[in-house]
C-alpha cells in the first residue's frame, strides 16, 4: 500500500461536506415526532387489547346474565332448530280463553311444544276452561296501568300483549331460540313452522313474519310489521335486545292501536327488518277464505288467523270442525298442507287445480298458468268489506254456470305408504246452484270424485328455491265418474302450457 493511500482520518472527516447544517430546533422536532408516534402506536396497542379482553358487565335487574347462561339462544350450537327451541307466547284474556282455547287445542302438544297463554287475570273458581292436558299453561300478565295509551279507538290490553315477549324472556328458560308470538284464536302448523325457522342463523337478529291481506290495514298500520295474529317470530339475540327497551318504547308509542304495532316499532329503533314468509296468515278478510286457501303460495303453511270472522273453511260444518279437518291432512303430509298445483288434459281439454288437503278445480277448458294461479275473490276486505284491494292478485268468481269450474272438497287423505298418500275429493254444489247445460260441460258436470296420489313433500324440499310442482292427470277408462292425478316434481324444462 502507497505512502499516498494512507491519510489522516481526521482530515478526511473534516473535509466530509453534509448538505445542511444540523441544529438543535431540527434534531428537537425529529424526536418529538418519533415520541408523538411511538405514543399513538402504544394507545392503539392498549386499545385493541382491551377491547379483545372485554367482558360484558353483569346485568342486576331481574339478572338478564343469568338468561344468557341458561339459553342457548346465541349459542347452540350447529344442530337444527325444532320444535323444543321454540317458545311460544300466545296473548289471551280470561273473556275470550273460554272459547277460543279449542283452537289451540288443534294444534298443541303437550309435553313438545313449550310456552304460556298470557291472560288478564286467573281464572275464577268456578271456571273450568284451562284443561293443562291439551292446551297451554297460562300465566298471568304483570299490571301495565303505569304505562300510557293515548288511541282513543283501541283497547289498553294491546301494552299487556305486546310486553308478552318480554314477560317470556324474563322467565330464562333453557335452550330458547325463537320466541313465536300469536293469539289464543291463531291455530300453528309447527312442523312447518320448525322448517322455515330452520332456514335462518338463530344467532342472529330476525323478525319474522307477514303482512295483512288486505291493503288499507297494511296503509293504516304498516307495510313493515308483522301483523301478530298471524303470528311472527323474533331471534333470541333480537329478543335481548328488545327488552331492554321495550317498556320506554311502548311509551313513546302510546298512540299505536295495536301490540304488533307498537312490537315493530320498538324493533325499528333497533334497526332490524321484517323478514317476510307468506305462510303466514293474519287472514284479514270477511266472508268466504276458499279463494284465498284454494291459491296458497309456494311456501309452507304456518299459521291461520281470524277463523271466528269468516265462514267455515269447509262447507257444512261449524268453524272448529272445519280447521280440524285441515289440520288433520295437514298432519298426514305437513310439508303440502294446500300446496297447490295444476296440470291439463289435453286428450278432453280439462284443467285440474289442487290445493292439496283441501279442494280441487275442474275446468272444462284451458286456462293460462297465470290465471290459475290467482286466488279467486270469494272474500271482502277486512275493515270496508270492500271488494278491493289486496295484497295478492285475485279474480273474480262468475255468477255464469258455465264461466265457473267445478269445485271438490277433500273427503280424506290416506298413507299408501312408502311416503306416498292418497286424497280424495267429492263434488260440492252450493244450496240452489245452477249448473251449466252446454253440451260439452256435461262430462265434466258427470265427475264426483277426484283422488290425488302425491309423494310426501318432506322438509329438505324447502332448502331449494321455491317452485310448484307438477302434475299431470291419469286417464284410465275404468275409473268411471272419477278424475285420477298425480303431484310430481317437474321434470326438467317442464312447464305448464295449454298446447
Amino acid at each position: 500500500m502507497s505512502s499516498s493511500t494512507v491519510q489522516n482520518p481526521l482530515k478526511a472527516w473534516k473535509s466530509f461536506v453534509f448538505p445542511t447544517a444540523i441544529k438543535f430546533a431540527d434534531v428537537f422536532s425529529v424526536l418529538l415526532k418519533a415520541g408523538l408516534a411511538f405514543c399513538s402506536f402504544s394507545l392503539v396497542f392498549v386499545f385493541f387489547y382491551l377491547s379483545r379482553s372485554y367482558h360484558p358487565p353483569h346485568y342486576h335487574h331481574k339478572s338478564l346474565s343469568r338468561y344468557f347462561l341458561q339459553s342457548d339462544g346465541l349459542t347452540g350450537g350447529d344442530n337444527p332448530t325444532n320444535i323444543s327451541h321454540i317458545l311460544f307466547g300466545i296473548g289471551g284474556s280470561a273473556q275470550t280463553w273460554h272459547t277460543r282455547r279449542h283452537y289451540s287445542k288443534l294444534w298443541w302438544q303437550p309435553n313438545v311444544t313449550r310456552g304460556f297463554v298470557w291472560l288478564d287475570r286467573n281464572p275464577l273458581q268456578n271456571e273450568t276452561w284451562t284443561e293443562p292436558e291439551k292446551t297451554p299453561p297460562y300465566k298471568v300478565s304483570e299490571d301495565t296501568s303505569s304505562f300510557k295509551y293515548t288511541c282513543w279507538y283501541g283497547s289498553r290490553s294491546a301494552i299487556r300483549i305486546a310486553r308478552i315477549v318480554k314477560e317470556s324472556f324474563e322467565l330464562g328458560l333453557n335452550n330458547v331460540r325463537w320466541f313465536v308470538m300469536g293469539d289464543d284464536d291463531t291455530v300453528f302448523f309447527t312442523e312447518n313452522l320448525v322448517t322455515v325457522l330452520q332456514k335462518y342463523d338463530h344467532s342472529q337478529m330476525y323478525y319474522i313474519g307477514g303482512n295483512s291481506e288486505s291493503v288499507e290495514q297494511d296503509v293504516i298500520h304498516s307495510y313493515g310489521m308483522a301483523y301478530g295474529g298471524g303470528g311472527f317470530a323474533i331471534s333470541y339475540p333480537l329478543a335481548v335486545e328488545l327488552v331492554k327497551i321495550l317498556d320506554g318504547c311502548i311509551n313513546r308509542y302510546s298512540h299505536y292501536y295495536g301490540s304488533d304495532q307498537k312490537i315493530q316499532g320498538c324493533i325499528s329503533e333497533i334497526g332490524v327488518q321484517i323478514t317476510k314468509e307468506p305462510g303466514f296468515h293474519q287472514v284479514d278478510i270477511r266472508g268466504n277464505p276458499y279463494g284465498l286457501l284454494a291459491a296458497h303460495p309456494v311456501a309452507p303453511l304456518v299459521s291461520l288467523h281470524h277463523l271466528d270472522y269468516v265462514e267455515p273453511i269447509f262447507p257444512n260444518m261449524d268453524r272448529i270442525e272445519a280447521v280440524a279437518k285441515l289440520v288433520e291432512a295437514y298432519k298426514m303430509d305437513p310439508g303440502r298442507a294446500l300446496q297447490h298445483s295444476f296440470c291439463y288434459d289435453l286428450r278432453r281439454n280439462w284443467s285440474v287445480s289442487v290445493a292439496w288437503g283441501y279442494s280441487v278445480q275442474l275446468y272444462p277448458w284451458l286456462p293460462t298458468a297465470k290465471v290459475l294461479e290467482t286466488a279467486f275473490r270469494t272474500f271482502m276486505t277486512w275493515r270496508s268489506w270492500g271488494e278491493e284491494p289486496f295484497l295478492l292478485n285475485t279474480r273474480p268468481m262468475s255468477n255464469e254456470p258455465c264461466e265457473r269450474p267445478l269445485v271438490y272438497f277433500l273427503n280424506r287423505v290416506e298413507n299408501m305408504g312408502e311416503e306416498q298418500t292418497r286424497s280424495m275429493y267429492t263434488r260440492h254444489v252450493e244450496d240452489g246452484e245452477k249448473g251449466c247445460d252446454r253440451v260439452d260441460y256435461a262430462p265434466a258436470g258427470a265427475i264426483q270424485l277426484v283422488n290425488v296420489t302425491a309423494s310426501q313433500l318432506l322438509p329438505d324440499w324447502w332448502k331449494k328455491a321455491p317452485r310448484r310442482q307438477c302434475c299431470e292427470v291419469i286417464n284410465d277408462d275404468n275409473e268411471l265418474g272419477g278424475v285420477q292425478v298425480k303431484i310430481r316434481g317437474c321434470y326438467l324444462f317442464e312447464s305448464v302450457t295449454p298446447s
